[in-house]
């Protein structure tokens, strides 16, 4: 993809630098030069010359920078659904980039080759939001997906990136941890259309020991999103062992539907062994019978199992009369038959965008 090089035919770089730049959201501490981030919720102290968690903002000097503005080590162009989003512009493809580093220690994560890299990592590449949106408008992805590592951590770039995106009819998309800050997800919101917000369990003990944070900002970011009209989707990775117990998926599911809604789409994905969590073996499909039970019984209204390819429940049915909206096979929609946002059998309100 020629958008990519950063290189005019002339050998010089075209407008909008890639790398280093001034942070947002970050203040100046009592101690001398070192300064707090203010963009997820580590809100990391950082003493000089070091970086924040994420390994990709630095304090230089007593000044908070990002050093991978620009800087991709993931370009691809994806079907909406594999984000997954299910209940936004189905069908459709977006324009999906990553980044390097990432402000999560998960055991198991599965792009773990990127999320734990660096800004040295060899095969990142220069991009600018100019030929971002380029990309997608040559593509003609309906939306720009932020997705592959955890994009708060290069929001300058992601913010920038989706203000010109809007301009042009484009929408933003955030696969995200959930972890930004009410001010950060704030300053976002004109120019952020949908999130898929991963919820990955409902303790506080996995959050620390498996994951190198803590549930509660996660679950504000998903309730405040929700209060800000963005359209959310929630992705809960079901792990033998460690949150596969009924009573914990029991009040996740009754959490969804009292503080975000019984309209919003809960998919329970399918762990396999990864990084440093090989000790565990694939979910059982009988687990996942029983989280998709449990949460319809909650009253969840869209409930998807993924990474089961060829379940039915891949599938969209109106919560009304069951019939069969959206049909999918594995990230392809075959079948759509929401009309006007109804069921066309029933006249059910379908809460999909797009």
């Amino acid at each position: 993809m020629v958008w990519f090089s950063g290189i005019k035919e002339d050998g010089t770089r075209k407008r909008g630098e890639a790398g280093k730049r001034e942070a947002v959201f970050w203040s100046p501490m009592e101690k001398e030069r070192w300064v707090r981030c203010g963009l997820c919720n580590h809100r990391c102290p950082i003493p000089p010359g070091k970086t924040g968690i994420c390994r990709v903002r630095k304090n230089e000097e007593g000044r908070l920078y990002t050093l991978i503005y620009g800087m991709a080590s993931s370009v691809a162009v994806d079907p909406i659904e594999k984000k997954p989003l299910f209940h936004f512009k189905p069908g459709s493809t977006a324009f999906s980039l990553g980044t390097v580093g990432c402000n999560f220690r998960c055991l198991h994560c599965q792009n773990n080759d990127i999320s734990m890299a660096d800004p040295s990592f060899p095969f990142l590449r220069k991009v600018t939001p100019e030929e971002v949106v380029e990309g997608a408008l040559a593509t003609r992805s309906e939306s720009i997906a932020w997705t592959y590592n955890e994009p708060t951590i290069w929001y300058e770039f992601t913010l920038e990136t989706s203000r010109l995106a809007k301009k042009e009819g484009i929408s933003a998309v955030y696969v995200t941890n959930g972890y930004m800050t009410e001010e950060a997800l704030r300053e976002h919101r004109p120019y952020l259309d949908a999130m898929n917000i991963d919820v990955k369990a409902f303790t506080e003990e996995f959050y620390k020991k498996v994951v190198g944070a803590r549930l509660e900002p996660v679950l504000r970011t998903c309730e405040n999103a929700v209060e800000m009209g963005i359209h959310v989707e929630i992705t809960y990775l079901v792990i033998p062992g460690w949150n596969d117990r009924r009573e914990e998926i029991k009040q996740f599911s009754e959490w969804v539907v009292e503080a975000l809604g019984e309209d919003i789409p809960v998919h329970f994905s399918r762990f396999y062994p990864q990084y440093k969590m090989t000790d565990r073996p694939p979910t059982p499909l009988s687990t996942l019978d029983m989280a998709y039970n449990v949460a319809k019984d909650a009253g969840v209204k869209y409930v998807y199992l993924g990474n089961v390819p060829g379940d039915h429940r891949e599938n969209t049915y109106c919560p009304s009369c069951g019939e069969l909206l959206i049909e999918r096979v594995g990230f392809a929609v075959s079948v759509n038959r929401v009309k006007n946002g109804r069921c066309p059998r029933c006249g059910e309100k379908i809460p999909v965008h797009g």
